[in-house]
């Protein structure tokens, strides 16, 4: 049963990254939702069986913690129908936090389970390359692309997040196709990022790179020679390929920055700031931001601390901040390339929280789980995480080490 429970969890973080491409509608939802579901299905008899289960860490509590908060919410929500909505999607994407941790029991598991979310990237990629290339698209002469069923701003986020991961993972594969899928991706999610046209996903991406050429730099430097000569190459092909419109609107960005407006997310901030002050430690209740701040029923906060705080109150806020804390806590306490990596793919995750609403995405989930088991393994099984990692211990560490595995003389 566990076996079964692992390869569906594998599915799962695979299938996060291009979920809303594939929707099967209600009562089933989409391909990660059923293969969400699938995983807690074979995980509870999974761990009845073995009659244990991994105990649980700050970070797992605390997740628990403010989930338990946003049920309680119901009971002074400005919107109901929507509280008891989010109570649901809350349950569904929070779990993954303690499914990361209760199945991710050695390094080798969380490469394979990094190689998923990678794959699930690709395709994300291909998808939105088929969207620009559809003869639609090219009609109704459209400037943002984006996978079929899919905001092209979370779009660019997921593909940001692969891209520190990716190439962490080329500091160890071998084997041909592992490296093909990493190495390919980089410049593929790069590529689809630009067409999403999303200046938030385009400043992620760009710090993104910048974490690949740190971890590249020193394992693979030909490599990194080879991509400087090569982008100029890439650029040239974006800049015939891709239409003027998407280019020009990635080029306000800085306009947008130095204006404040942020293509009007100052109002809905301003709007939602009024919603907070309101209610400002217990909130108006989860998923109620529309309607306490007086919004478009398709509007969101487009900033993931506001969302939380107006929906929570300082309670849920402080929960989230505290969670965030320690994720970034686990990250450090990680080693070499490994921490490198992960801190990169934090810092693009926390750039891309304050212009979108990103805690109810399963990604965001997805990744805490995997900073945290990441923080567990470096304590349990360090020599085996350098060793799917390629992180170096310096010299003095390997003296030590060695000294003490040695019977000591008495």
């Amino acid at each position: 049963m566990r076996g079964a429970a692992w390869a569906l969890m594998l599915l799962f973080a695979f299938a996060i990254p291009w979920e809303f491409s594939l929707d099967l509608g209600e009562p089933f939802g989409n391909v990660a939702r059923i293969l969400g579901i699938l995983v807690v299905i074979a995980a509870i008899p999974a761990i009845l069986r073995a009659g244990r289960w991994r105990t649980p860490g700050p970070i797992q509590w605390l997740v628990l913690v403010l989930y338990l908060w946003f049920c309680l919410s119901c009971f002074w929500t400005t919107d109901q129908t929507a509280t008891f909505e989010k109570m649901r999607a809350y349950a569904q994407e929070m779990a993954i936090v303690w499914l990361v941790w209760e199945f991710v029991e050695s390094p080798r598991n969380l490469r394979a389970l990094i190689r998923a979310y990678i794959a699930g990237s690709w395709v994300l990629a291909v998808l939105t390359l088929a969207d620009f290339t559809s003869m639609q698209a090219t009609a109704v002469d459209q400037i943002r692309f984006a996978a079929v069923g899919q905001d092209p701003n979370d779009v660019a986020r997921f593909l940001d997040l692969g891209m520190p991961l990716a190439a962490l993972l080329l500091n160890r594969e071998e084997r041909w196709e592992w490296r093909f899928l990493a190495l390919g991706y980089i410049p593929l999610g790069l590529v689809a990022v630009v067409l999403t046209a999303s200046r938030g996903g385009f400043l992620g991406a760009v710090l993104a790179l910048a974490g690949c050429g740190l971890l590249l730099i020193r394992s693979h430097p030909k490599a990194i020679l080879a991509g400087a000569f090569g982008w100029p190459a890439i650029a040239a092909v974006l800049w015939c390929a891709v239409p003027r419109e998407t280019l020009g609107r990635l080029a306000t960005a800085p306009a947008q920055l130095r204006g404040g407006d942020l293509n009007q997310r100052s109002e809905i901030w301003r709007a939602g700031y009024r919603a907070f002050a309101r209610s400002p430690v217990f909130g108006s209740g989860a998923g109620s931001f529309v309607r306490a701040a007086g919004l478009h029923p398709l509007d969101t906060a487009h900033n993931t601390a506001l969302s939380i705080a107006v929906g929570g109150g300082l309670c849920a806020l402080c929960l989230a901040v505290a969670i965030v804390a320690l994720v970034a806590r686990s990250a450090l306490r990680t080693h070499g390339a490994l921490r490198l990596a992960l801190l990169t793919v934090l810092l693009v995750w926390t750039v891309s929280s304050m212009v979108d609403t990103v805690e109810e995405n399963r990604a965001t989930w997805l990744l805490l789980g995997l900073i945290a088991a990441a923080e567990r393994l470096a304590v349990e099984d360090r020599r085996t995480l350098e060793q799917c990692f390629s992180v170096e211990i310096a010299p003095f560490e390997d003296t030590q080490i060695a000294s003490l595995s040695r019977p000591q003389e008495h």
